[in-house]
């Protein structure tokens, strides 16, 4: 998934700078790096038109039934625990973001580029001080530091942030809402599903 970063000042610009995305400076001063590319201050964004992101690799999901895939979320469970603490983001919700980005498959990889366990795309991760997008501890932890930074962004409005994980931030913000993509609004009620289910697994 394409993910993008606004930076209103010069704190960390020349270290994103350098991870090889894009970089636009608006009227006012903003600078905003977007690992895809933009236009006139917009993040271009042809994988996010209500067509299905397919993983380059086959479906990591396809022929496990749900007990397969809880069992699959059970081994992470300990990781999960380990990310919430450090970031403070809800355990059963990075493990619903897992279960609906890769289910829960450390070597997934999508056609827009997007890698491992929590589908972090190169630039995201790098940003994020993950080196090994395939190692599941360090992607997780990546993302779930990701996900942090998105509900602060935005409030700890959910859905908004699940949609700036999704579609990025530039996307949410240029609609001043949820976009109007159907894969993020899926992807929105998907995440909120599993992460009841796991909560009720919890307790």
């Amino acid at each position: 998934m394409a993910l993008s970063f606004v930076i209103t000042s010069q704190l960390g610009a020349s270290a994103i700078a350098q991870s090889g995305t894009f970089k636009h400076r608006a009227p006012d001063g903003t600078v905003t790096f977007s690992d895809a590319p933009m236009k006139n201050g917009e993040v271009i964004r042809t994988s996010y038109k209500g067509t299905t992101r397919e993983p380059v690799i086959a479906n990591p999901c396809r022929g496990l039934s749900t007990a397969q895939l809880d069992a699959k979320g059970r081994q992470l469970d300990t990781q999960f625990a380990s990310a919430s603490i450090v970031t403070g983001v809800d355990a059963s919700l990075l493990k619903a973001v897992a279960r609906a980005e890769s289910c829960f498959d450390p070597a997934a990889v999508s056609r827009a580029g997007a890698e491992g366990l929590m589908q972090l795309m190169p630039a995201t991760a790098r940003d994020m001080g993950v080196t090994r997008s395939f190692d599941g501890e360090q992607n997780l932890a990546g993302g779930a530091r990701y996900l942090a930074a998105m509900l602060a962004r935005y409030g700890d409005d959910l859905d908004l942030a699940l949609a700036a994980y999704n579609a990025g931030p530039g996307n949410v913000d240029r609609y001043n809402g949820v976009p109007p993509f159907k894969e993020t609004q899926k992807y929105i009620v998907s995440v909120r599903a599993f992460q009841e289910r796991y909560k009720q697994q919890q307790g």
